[in-house]
């Protein structure tokens, strides 16, 4: 019985150690259909802060890319170093109480001072922690203050979540623990009609590019991030 017993603690040893070493790792098939890693795990290597050459602020610690926790509108967001398109994009995603965070695309910090003047949003929040009552927009999944998500649910505070962004031309998909939560066409009748009805007509540059980096955000609060990949369509 006892040697069952350390058989069976020895299997939950090498699962867990694999599952570990398969963080921030593509696989055969993945590299095959174009994935790259644009977080390494151990560095912060391919990312810069927003308008500047260098970052500070964030850390790297067991696999996870940890943003300071004590950002603001115009903290410490950073952008990818490569600029993207059409992709694919994978991200986990771990967030703190009370605690506000961001997915970006296509961002430009060539023609503004803050990230969210250039670029759509994919809103991360503690939906459940979150003190104050805000608008359908504003929840995790959220095309931030355009489309509310239909369909999230987050996972407890202390598990990550997963998240895909889909950019194809136009046509736009958030993807929220597997379930398509948001789906939109940039620069489309409707498109321009939810800008003009929201914060973002004062921001003539918002949603306008169609090509630009990809953006991590720290807002208020930490959050966590790992496993990020992208590939090209």
């Amino acid at each position: 019985m006892k040697k069952g017993i350390l058989v069976l603690v020895t299997l939950i040893s090498i699962t867990s150690c694999m599952k570990k070493e398969k963080m921030n790792h593509l696989s055969k098939s993945e590299k095959a259909e174009g994935w790259e890693l644009i977080f390494d795990g151990k560095t912060t290597n391919g990312w810069r802060t927003f308008g500047k050459d260098n970052i500070s602020g964030w850390k790297v610690i067991d696999g996870v890319l940890y943003n300071s926790g004590t950002g603001s509108d115009h903290g410490g967001d950073i952008v990818s170093e490569k600029e993207y398109d059409n992709f694919e994009l994978y991200i986990e995603w771990r967030i703190d109480s009370k605690s506000n965070s961001g997915i970006f695309y296509h961002v430009n910090d060539k023609v503004e001072d803050a990230i969210y003047k250039t670029a759509p949003e994919y809103q991360l929040l503690d939906d459940v922690g979150w003190p104050q009552k805000l608008d359908a927009s504003q929840y995790t999944g959220a095309n931030y203050a355009m489309n509310p998500p239909i369909g999230a649910a987050v996972k407890p505070i202390d598990e990550f979540n997963s998240t895909r962004i889909i950019v194809d031309g136009p046509h736009v998909e958030h993807w929220l623990n597997g379930v398509k939560v948001v789906e939109y066409e940039l620069w489309s009748d409707r498109w321009k009609e939810n800008v003009k009805n929201s914060k973002w007509e004062k921001y003539p540059n918002y949603g306008k590019f169609k090509k630009g980096h990809i953006g991590l955000q720290d807002h208020g609060g930490l959050t966590r991030f790992r496993n990020i990949k992208i590939r090209r369509l």
